[in-house]
């Protein structure tokens, strides 16, 4: 478990049905198990007086973001969906939310976005959140390690943020072998701590 004050914020990444959920789109395995790990932060944060921030994708039904229209991905996290909605387990802490991806673009990170066909990358307000709440410090848990939450805290790094990420309140997609350990490994280059 990571530590939490009132200048920390501990960011839930895209803990949605179409992830976390055995009979989503792209559900993650192993993503029910850190639904407990994930809830222990939540938890944690709160009782400590800590931000909790909830990024979740928002796709439109239509986007180049999706493999029926050249993307890599199956339709997912359509807004207002079932697939999109927080998973019913989860603990929520207050109202605060990052929705990523609603105009069509590539959601990875819960501080850019980037339009699948030009590459130009926009911020979302998830900095303007941190910085107007005065927080320095991030601690990044969800789905899945080796996308939303590697952008997000590689991101959070470069931005200036000393960013931990907790190792059990995470899971890897794993389009390929290794890459959530790969993605681990690229978040602690980046200047990432790695928490067990």
């Amino acid at each position: 478990m990571a530590s939490y004050d009132p200048a920390t914020a501990l960011i839930v990444v895209d803990m949605q049905n179409d992830f976390a959920d055995p009979a989503g789109s792209l559900s993650v395995s192993g993503a029910n198990r850190v639904v407990p790990n994930v809830n222990r932060e939540v938890r944690a944060a709160g009782a400590a007086g800590a931000v909790v921030i909830y990024t979740q994708d928002w796709h439109p039904p239509s986007t180049p973001h999706f493999v029926t229209e050249g993307g890599i991905w199956p339709v997912h996290c359509v807004a207002d969906s079932w697939g999109a909605a927080l998973v019913p387990e989860l603990v929520i802490a207050g109202e605060l939310r990052v929705r990523k991806g609603a105009g069509g673009e590539d959601g990875y990170s819960g501080f850019t976005m980037r339009d699948p066909q030009t590459g130009v990358e926009t911020a979302t307000p998830l900095e303007a959140m941190l910085r107007d709440r005065g927080v320095g410090r991030v601690v990044v848990c969800g789905l899945a390690t080796d996308y939303c939450v590697k952008a997000t805290a590689v991101d959070a790094a470069r931005l200036g943020f000393a960013t931990t990420v907790v190792s059990d309140a995470i899971a890897a997609v794993e389009l390929g072998p290794g890459d959530g350990d790969a993605a681990i490994a690229e978040m602690a280059a980046a200047g990432v701590a790695i928490s067990a």
